[in-house]
């Protein structure tokens, strides 16, 4: 017993057909349309164009919009549970500096780094050497 792997001749030449036909036939659908224009549009001669003012709101107030609305979209939640916005950072470190952050670091700094035992100790810090 045989099994094919492949679709049959008659199917195979089936599509191929019916794409090398269907090819033409949406060319010719995506032409343009010929149709006569409509009757109160045949008198018009002047034409509208977009003015310095319009063309400003358009390509600049628009986006400026959107930027706020995006903003306030992003801000309002938080704002009306309370919560800060910024960090505070008056008052920290030497002269009002803030601290350095340290992600994932230990929560009490380096006081719980384990310090180092000797001088060929690896503990407390990187091991560069020249």
């Amino acid at each position: 017993m045989t099994t094919r792997l492949s679709p049959p001749r008659s199917a195979r030449r089936g599509v191929r057909s019916l794409v090398l036909t269907s090819a033409p036939v949406l060319a010719l659908l995506t032409a343009p349309a010929h149709a006569d224009v409509p009757e109160g549009w045949g008198d018009q001669t002047e034409h509208n164009s977009l003015d310095a003012l319009h063309a400003l709101g358009l390509y600049l107030g628009a986006p400026l919009l959107l930027f706020v609305l995006i903003a306030l979209a992003t801000y309002l939640p938080a704002m009306t549970r309370g919560e800060k916005l910024l960090p505070d950072h008056a008052g920290r470190g030497d002269r009002g500096v803030p601290e350095g952050q340290w992600i994932g670091g230990p929560r009490q700094g380096v006081a719980e780094l384990p310090a180092a035992d000797g001088d060929d100790s690896r503990a407390g810090g990187a091991s560069g050497s020249w």
